[in-house]
């Protein structure tokens, strides 16, 4: 096939008639076209009043290596191959069966590869499958009862099944369509194989996840939930086995590590036993909410509420004078704030939305940069004390029963407490209390976010709303930890794989699971798949 780019197509055509925008372009009669399909869609509304679709789109022809060399146009080209090619497995035998640590991305693309491949992998899960985790979650949102093992960061899918699900990312790698198709075999929507901001929604999510682990089983392995690995035995600095909620003990001599960056106790667990980490920066800050009839307006004019678009998004960043970056992050369209604590005694915020994104406000995380220079300490886990002190301060603003803090965005550039809610309802289900958001925010933070919003104003037409919501406090970004390894995967422990998000190696779904992918193939270019005597 071939790929042709820079289709465009206005707001009122319909989409029916792209095909004769493609023979145009290419210049082929209809006939000698044998097919095409959609390999990307993208909004375009940067002239005002103006909004665009461009498509690339890859097409079929009767003979396209003589239409090839007569073509002169550069935005024509042969398809890549996208197929995903497993890697030629190792000689070393297992004995014992590989072990995968966490159900987030990284550890379920992990399990796909390593099942399909025939390692019959074990996938344990310290919290409980996606059901049994919704409604803990619940219990947790709707009465302020919270599960340390089971929650918004613990639990089947990881803490992206309670997010707007976006399946954005800045890697260019190969392996990020593989991951998009078993999404779309689990049950995601086909379109997020082409449209380019793709998203699930918490609601889809659910469901891959489930099917994935399915899929995971059906190959030959196994994956077992409410299973805390609480030790790991190490001889000769290699991984010799794991203890499994303080009373299993099971030998294995892989352990692919994907604990997800709220996993604290792993973190301190891995340092007891001489596992090389380091502080890695990371981002706090708050969520802003704002009417999200007010974003569609700043950025489709005209045609906000239009049918073929839905809920508008935005992506802004500064750069302040104290040298600290604000920028917004996992921005949630028609979304919700929803408390995402996993431990007593902090208040923790994250944004999620379904898949129609149809709340009515949309959410964004207001994050700056935070650097192991902030942290007042060199020990690999300072960054974990870090996060925990501002989130226990949110916590006492908020009144000490897991009630966020939160600060109308006119008060918070005036200086002065908010004393009362304005025409924008927070959406943070437990309950907020108005406060100061400097009692739970470093003040460099404070001052470049305050910097930061008249600039961004004039950038997005009303992000600077006086009545917009901020909610405190939002830590968890990214992991605060690294987990160092070297170019075959492997920790300074042998036979130890870290991988993921929580290991410190991505930021997101997508280049989770894709991390997850890699660690996967560095334990089957070294060893044979397992086989019991």
């Amino acid at each position: 096939m071939l790929r042709v780019s820079g289709l465009k197509m206005s707001i009122e055509e319909d989409e029916a008639g792209l095909i004769d925008k493609l023979i145009k372009k290419i210049r082929v009669k209809r006939a000698d076209l044998l097919g095409y399909k959609i390999f990307k869609k993208s909004v375009d509304a940067r002239k005002n009043g103006l909004v665009y679709f461009i498509y690339t789109v890859d097409f079929a022809l009767k003979n396209e290596d003589a239409f090839l060399k007569r073509t002169r146009d550069k935005d024509i080209s042969p398809t890549p191959a996208l197929e995903y090619k497993y890697v030629r497995p190792g000689a070393v035998r297992l004995k014992n069966r590989p072990v995968i640590v966490g159900s987030g991305p990284a550890g379920l693309f992990a399990g796909i590869i390593m099942s399909s491949m025939g390692y019959r992998p074990l996938l344990l899960e310290r919290g409980a499958d996606v059901d049994a985790r919704a409604r803990a979650v619940q219990k947790f949102w709707k009465k302020g009862q919270l599960d340390p093992e089971c929650n918004v960061q613990f639990g089947e899918g990881g803490a992206g099944t309670f997010s707007d699900g976006k399946l954005t990312t800045l890697i260019r790698d190969p392996r990020c369509r593989k991951v998009l198709e078993e999404m779309v075999l689990a049950g995601a929507p086909e379109e997020i194989l082409y449209i380019n901001k793709p998203h699930v929604g918490t609601d889809n999510l659910r469901l891959v996840v489930k099917n994935l682990r399915r899929k995971i089983c059906s190959l030959g392995g196994e994956v077992r939930f409410n299973s805390k690995v609480s030790d790991i035995i190490i001889n000769d600095n290699k991984v010799a086995g794991i203890v499994i909620n303080d009373t299993e003990l099971l030998d294995t001599g892989v352990l692919l590590l994907a604990p997800g960056h709220s996993a604290r106790d792993t973190f301190e667990l891995l340092y007891a036993r001489g596992v090389r980490m380091e502080p890695k920066p990371f981002s706090v800050g708050v969520r802003v909410e704002h009417p999200q009839k007010l974003i569609d307006q700043a950025q489709y004019k005209k045609y906000a509420g239009h049918g073929k678009l839905g809920s508008a998004d935005y992506k802004l960043a500064y750069h302040a004078s104290n040298g600290r970056s604000a920028y917004t992050f996992c921005m949630c369209p028609g979304g919700v704030v929803v408390p995402a604590a996993s431990e007593e005694g902090g208040v923790v915020t994250n944004g999620m939305s379904f898949y129609a994104r149809a709340a009515q406000n949309a959410n964004s995380a207001l994050l700056v940069g935070v650097t192991p220079a902030d942290f007042g300490s060199d020990h690999p886990l300072a960054g974990v004390d870090f996060q925990r002190n501002w989130e226990r301060k949110a916590f006492e603003l908020g009144g000490g029963d897991f009630k966020a803090p939160v600060q109308l965005l006119g008060d918070f550039l005036a200086d002065k407490p908010s004393t009362c809610i304005g025409s924008v309802l927070p959406s943070y289900q437990i309950g907020v209390r108005p406060a100061d958001l400097k009692g739970c925010l470093p003040e460099y933070v404070v001052a470049a976010i305050r910097e930061a919003i008249p600039q961004m104003e004039a950038k997005l037409r009303g992000f600077a709303l006086p009545d917009a919501v901020m909610t405190g406090v939002e830590t968890r970004s990214s992991s605060p930890v690294r987990i160092l390894r070297d170019v075959d995967f492997e920790a300074s422990v042998g036979g130890l794989y870290p991988a993921g998000e929580g290991a410190g190696y991505a930021g997101g779904i997508i280049s989770s699971a894709v991390d997850g992918i890699k660690a996967a193939e560095a334990i089957a270019s070294k060893y044979t798949p397992f086989e019991e005597i």
